[in-house]
């Protein structure tokens, strides 16, 4: 995928296009800090915008979209179910929920935040594809653009495709140098899914990273600028946070580089660095938050 701005899209399996670099709001307060930063993000060329209904901060979110001056078409708004809603009908009323405190008609990606996994539930398998049913429901009426998830292994994946009648666009996982999930981004390839980058930046093990310092260096780049053109050039769609104007606005400036090819093969070869530890079939995912 060739991409010259973070306007520049990928197409879903469904022919939607998503924006290649999203402005993440993880950790982010409901508050006017938000709304300036969602705000500032647009205005800085961002044309995706990603929440969470966990992340309490729906409400900031859809505000800074409204004022940014920047047409509602033209904005790509993503938000995610939260596990304490799964089943058909509390997953039709939690997007009821999240359109409400968006003060949106429509969301254009709609993803569960998390699987259902069988050391926590017996019947995950059928959690998880009862909660689906529920998101093919909102698809069809309009209510969301597309559908997918966040956080799914290849075996979560592969039940939840055998079984449902409109299989997901997009899986969302955690991906940056030091942790690239190999086996999960190819499978999710293999089934259509475009794979989006939750803390592509990593942690500040990440950031303060001595090697990609070096790499960065030679580019004449920030490390975050670094693991963003990285992540592009995976053909991973980046969810970059950052609370400060002008780092919302460095992270956008990753297309006048390439990474070269040995670069690429050394960042890939790197030991694990950074990884949050949030891996769905070892605990249940209240205890991340």
């Amino acid at each position: 995928m060739e991409w010259k701005h973070c306007a520049d899209t990928a197409a879903l399996s469904n022919g939607v296009k998503m924006p290649c670099i999203g402005y993440g709001t993880w950790q982010a307060p409901d508050s006017g800090i938000t709304v300036n930063n969602v705000m500032t993000a647009l205005r800085s060329g961002y044309r995706h915008v990603d929440t969470a209904a966990i992340y309490g901060n729906e409400e900031s979110v859809g505000e800074g979209v409204r004022k940014s001056g920047i047409a509602r078409e033209d904005v790509f708004v993503t938000t995610k179910h939260w596990i304490t809603e799964r089943g058909y009908q509390k997953t039709i009323a939690a997007c009821e929920g999240s359109l409400k405190k968006l003060g949106l008609d429509y969301i254009d990606l709609y993803l569960i935040h998390w699987p259902a996994v069988a050391r926590c539930d017996p019947k995950w398998e059928e959690t998880n594809l009862d909660t689906w049913r529920g998101f093919e429901r909102l698809y069809k009426d309009g209510k969301v653009r597309a559908i997918g998830v966040s956080n799914f292994l290849p075996v979560q994946l592969d039940s939840l495709i055998r079984n449902c009648e409109i299989g997901p666009m997009v899986n969302q996982i955690e991906f940056h140098p030091g942790c690239l999930q190999r086996e999960t981004v190819s499978y999710s390839r293999y089934k259509g899914m475009i794979v989006e980058a939750w803390s592509p930046l990593g942690s500040g093990a990440v950031l303060k990273d001595a090697f990609l310092a070096k790499i960065a260096a030679g580019y004449g780049k920030t490390v975050a600028q670094l693991c963003i053109r990285f992540a592009l050039q995976n053909g991973v769609i980046p969810l970059p946070k950052s609370s400060s104007p002008a780092r919302i606005q460095s992270n956008t400036d990753v297309f006048d580089f390439e990474i070269s090819p040995e670069d690429m093969r050394a960042i890939a070869d790197m030991p694990i660095t950074g990884y949050s530890g949030f891996y769905p079939e070892d605990a249940p995912a209240e205890s991340y938050y």
